[in-house]
Protein backbone atom coordinates (compact mmCIF):
# COMPACT_ATOMS: atom_id res chain seq x y z
CA UNK A 1 0.00 0.00 0.00
CA UNK A 2 2.91 2.60 0.91
CA UNK A 3 4.32 1.84 -2.57
CA UNK A 4 1.34 2.60 -4.26
CA UNK A 5 0.62 5.65 -2.55
CA UNK A 6 4.57 7.07 -3.51
CA UNK A 7 4.04 6.06 -6.74
CA UNK A 8 0.64 8.01 -7.46
CA UNK A 9 2.24 11.09 -5.69
CA UNK A 10 5.24 10.73 -7.94
CA UNK A 11 3.10 10.26 -10.49
CA UNK A 12 1.29 13.37 -9.73
CA UNK A 13 4.92 15.28 -9.20
CA UNK A 14 6.22 13.78 -12.28
CA UNK A 15 3.19 15.62 -14.31
CA UNK A 16 4.25 19.08 -13.04
CA UNK A 17 5.24 20.90 -16.41
CA UNK A 18 8.18 22.77 -15.66
CA UNK A 19 9.00 23.95 -19.28
CA UNK A 20 5.62 24.75 -19.53
CA UNK A 21 5.61 27.42 -16.50
CA UNK A 22 8.93 28.49 -16.78
CA UNK A 23 8.06 29.35 -20.15
CA UNK A 24 4.22 31.25 -19.10
CA UNK A 25 5.88 32.68 -15.47
CA UNK A 26 8.94 34.30 -17.13
CA UNK A 27 8.74 34.37 -21.04
CA UNK A 28 5.02 34.97 -21.10
CA UNK A 29 4.40 32.19 -23.91
CA UNK A 30 2.69 28.85 -24.33
CA UNK A 31 5.73 27.21 -24.97
CA UNK A 32 3.22 24.63 -26.53
CA UNK A 33 2.48 27.24 -29.44
CA UNK A 34 6.11 28.04 -30.40
CA UNK A 35 9.39 25.74 -31.41
CA UNK A 36 8.81 22.34 -31.95
CA UNK A 37 5.81 22.64 -29.27
CA UNK A 38 7.30 20.48 -26.88
CA UNK A 39 7.19 21.18 -23.23
CA UNK A 40 11.13 20.01 -22.22
CA UNK A 41 13.75 21.88 -21.62
CA UNK A 42 15.44 21.77 -25.06
CA UNK A 43 12.52 23.20 -26.98
CA UNK A 44 12.27 26.49 -24.00
CA UNK A 45 16.16 26.81 -24.98
CA UNK A 46 15.82 27.27 -28.54
CA UNK A 47 12.91 29.14 -27.77
CA UNK A 48 14.07 31.84 -24.51
CA UNK A 49 17.48 31.08 -24.25
CA UNK A 50 20.19 28.15 -22.93
CA UNK A 51 19.74 29.84 -18.83
CA UNK A 52 16.39 28.43 -18.93
CA UNK A 53 17.16 25.42 -21.05
CA UNK A 54 19.47 24.78 -17.46
CA UNK A 55 16.56 25.76 -15.37
CA UNK A 56 14.19 23.22 -16.85
CA UNK A 57 16.11 20.37 -17.05
CA UNK A 58 17.42 20.77 -13.24
CA UNK A 59 13.71 21.27 -12.24
CA UNK A 60 12.81 17.76 -14.13
CA UNK A 61 15.73 15.89 -13.50
CA UNK A 62 15.39 16.86 -9.92
CA UNK A 63 11.59 15.67 -9.97
CA UNK A 64 12.66 12.39 -10.56
CA UNK A 65 15.71 12.46 -7.95
CA UNK A 66 13.50 13.89 -5.05
CA UNK A 67 10.62 11.06 -4.97
CA UNK A 68 12.86 8.26 -5.85
CA UNK A 69 15.39 8.90 -3.19
CA UNK A 70 12.41 9.86 -0.82
CA UNK A 71 10.86 6.50 -1.48
CA UNK A 72 13.85 4.50 -1.02
CA UNK A 73 14.97 6.05 2.68
CA UNK A 74 11.14 5.92 3.32
CA UNK A 75 10.79 2.22 1.98
CA UNK A 76 13.95 1.12 3.88
CA UNK A 77 12.87 1.37 7.33
CA UNK A 78 9.72 -0.61 6.33
CA UNK A 79 11.32 -2.93 3.97
CA UNK A 80 13.89 -4.83 3.60
CA UNK A 81 17.07 -3.32 1.61
CA UNK A 82 15.71 -5.38 -1.50
CA UNK A 83 12.23 -4.40 -1.05
CA UNK A 84 13.31 -0.93 -0.76
CA UNK A 85 14.85 -1.07 -3.78
CA UNK A 86 12.18 -2.97 -5.72
CA UNK A 87 9.78 0.16 -4.37
CA UNK A 88 11.72 2.89 -5.48
CA UNK A 89 12.14 1.60 -8.98
CA UNK A 90 8.55 1.46 -9.44
CA UNK A 91 8.75 5.14 -7.74
CA UNK A 92 11.07 6.36 -10.00
CA UNK A 93 9.51 5.01 -12.96
CA UNK A 94 5.91 6.51 -12.12
CA UNK A 95 7.69 10.05 -11.90
CA UNK A 96 9.05 9.21 -15.76
CA UNK A 97 5.85 8.34 -16.84
CA UNK A 98 4.04 11.11 -15.07
CA UNK A 99 6.32 13.62 -17.17
CA UNK A 100 5.76 11.83 -20.34
CA UNK A 101 1.62 11.54 -19.69
CA UNK A 102 0.96 14.36 -17.16
CA UNK A 103 -2.79 14.07 -16.12
CA UNK A 104 -2.53 18.23 -16.11
CA UNK A 105 -2.19 18.54 -19.59
CA UNK A 106 -4.49 15.75 -21.37
CA UNK A 107 -1.08 13.03 -20.82
CA UNK A 108 0.93 15.44 -23.71
CA UNK A 109 3.94 15.89 -21.68
CA UNK A 110 7.84 15.63 -22.67
CA UNK A 111 9.75 12.96 -23.13
CA UNK A 112 11.58 12.38 -19.93
CA UNK A 113 15.04 11.86 -20.71
CA UNK A 114 16.00 15.27 -18.13
CA UNK A 115 13.16 13.49 -15.01
CA UNK A 116 14.80 9.71 -15.89
CA UNK A 117 18.34 10.78 -15.74
CA UNK A 118 16.93 12.35 -11.95
CA UNK A 119 15.83 8.76 -11.46
CA UNK A 120 18.76 6.39 -12.34
CA UNK A 121 20.87 8.51 -10.84
CA UNK A 122 19.51 7.69 -7.25
CA UNK A 123 18.61 3.84 -9.08
CA UNK A 124 22.05 2.89 -11.04
CA UNK A 125 24.68 5.73 -10.55
CA UNK A 126 27.22 3.49 -12.44
CA UNK A 127 24.95 3.45 -15.59
CA UNK A 128 23.38 6.68 -15.27
CA UNK A 129 26.97 8.27 -15.27
CA UNK A 130 27.54 6.01 -18.24
CA UNK A 131 24.24 7.50 -20.46
CA UNK A 132 25.28 11.29 -19.08
CA UNK A 133 28.91 10.44 -20.33
CA UNK A 134 27.34 9.09 -23.46
CA UNK A 135 24.90 11.95 -24.11
CA UNK A 136 27.27 14.30 -23.44
CA UNK A 137 30.32 13.21 -26.12
CA UNK A 138 27.21 12.83 -28.44
CA UNK A 139 26.26 16.62 -28.09
CA UNK A 140 30.03 17.32 -28.56
CA UNK A 141 30.25 15.51 -31.69
CA UNK A 142 26.84 15.96 -33.20
CA UNK A 143 24.85 19.02 -31.45
CA UNK A 144 21.57 17.30 -31.63
CA UNK A 145 19.83 16.68 -28.71
CA UNK A 146 17.83 14.20 -29.73
CA UNK A 147 20.58 11.84 -31.07
CA UNK A 148 22.17 12.49 -28.12
CA UNK A 149 19.10 11.30 -25.79
CA UNK A 150 18.61 8.00 -27.73
CA UNK A 151 22.20 7.03 -27.46
CA UNK A 152 22.25 7.99 -23.56
CA UNK A 153 18.93 6.02 -23.11
CA UNK A 154 20.53 2.97 -25.16
CA UNK A 155 23.69 3.71 -23.27
CA UNK A 156 22.13 2.72 -19.80
CA UNK A 157 20.19 0.04 -21.01
CA UNK A 158 22.94 -1.69 -22.40
CA UNK A 159 25.54 -0.72 -19.29
CA UNK A 160 22.70 -1.59 -16.32
CA UNK A 161 21.56 -4.64 -18.05
CA UNK A 162 25.84 -5.58 -18.46
CA UNK A 163 26.18 -4.57 -14.31
CA UNK A 164 22.84 -6.65 -13.38
CA UNK A 165 24.60 -9.72 -15.54
CA UNK A 166 24.32 -12.65 -15.33
CA UNK A 167 20.60 -12.83 -14.31
CA UNK A 168 18.97 -9.41 -14.94
CA UNK A 169 15.84 -10.44 -13.91
CA UNK A 170 16.20 -12.80 -10.91
CA UNK A 171 14.65 -12.03 -7.48
CA UNK A 172 16.89 -9.73 -6.42
CA UNK A 173 17.14 -7.47 -10.02
CA UNK A 174 13.82 -8.13 -11.72
CA UNK A 175 12.56 -4.29 -11.13
CA UNK A 176 15.83 -2.63 -12.53
CA UNK A 177 16.18 -5.19 -15.09
CA UNK A 178 12.90 -4.64 -16.34
CA UNK A 179 13.28 -0.48 -15.49
CA UNK A 180 16.46 -0.97 -17.60
CA UNK A 181 14.41 -2.20 -20.77
CA UNK A 182 10.89 -0.12 -20.40
CA UNK A 183 12.17 3.45 -19.41
CA UNK A 184 14.90 3.35 -22.24
CA UNK A 185 12.33 1.83 -24.58
CA UNK A 186 9.36 4.52 -23.54
CA UNK A 187 12.33 7.21 -24.09
CA UNK A 188 12.99 5.75 -27.95
CA UNK A 189 9.19 5.82 -28.39
CA UNK A 190 8.72 9.58 -27.40
CA UNK A 191 11.50 10.28 -29.99
CA UNK A 192 9.71 8.67 -33.19
CA UNK A 193 9.13 12.00 -34.85
CA UNK A 194 12.55 12.99 -34.35
CA UNK A 195 13.89 9.92 -35.54
CA UNK A 196 11.65 10.00 -38.90
CA UNK A 197 13.33 13.55 -38.74
CA UNK A 198 17.26 12.59 -38.51
CA UNK A 199 15.98 9.61 -41.27
CA UNK A 200 15.10 12.34 -43.85
CA UNK A 201 17.86 14.28 -42.72
CA UNK A 202 15.89 17.42 -41.58
CA UNK A 203 16.65 17.05 -37.58
CA UNK A 204 18.44 20.41 -36.64
CA UNK A 205 21.27 21.05 -33.99
CA UNK A 206 20.75 22.45 -30.66
CA UNK A 207 21.11 26.16 -30.78
CA UNK A 208 19.60 28.36 -27.80
CA UNK A 209 17.83 31.38 -28.52
CA UNK A 210 21.13 33.91 -27.90
CA UNK A 211 22.88 32.09 -30.14
CA UNK A 212 20.60 31.66 -32.54
CA UNK A 213 20.09 35.54 -32.49
CA UNK A 214 23.88 36.10 -32.19
CA UNK A 215 23.84 34.37 -36.16
CA UNK A 216 21.38 36.26 -37.04
CA UNK A 217 22.51 39.97 -35.88
CA UNK A 218 24.93 41.66 -38.50
CA UNK A 219 28.66 41.72 -38.17
CA UNK A 220 29.08 44.82 -35.93
CA UNK A 221 30.85 48.11 -37.98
Amino acid sequence: MLIFVLSLLAYLIGSIPFGLLVARVFGKIDIRTVGSGNIGATNVGRVMGFKWFIVVFVLDALKGLLPTLAAKLLLASDLPTLGSMHGATIVGASTIIGHMFPCYLKFKGGKGVATGLGVVFVLAPLASAIAAGTFALSMLIWRTVSISSLLGALAFAVAELLLLKPHPFTRENWALGIFSLLVPGLIIYRHRSNIVRLIRGEEKAFTPKEAADSARSPEPR
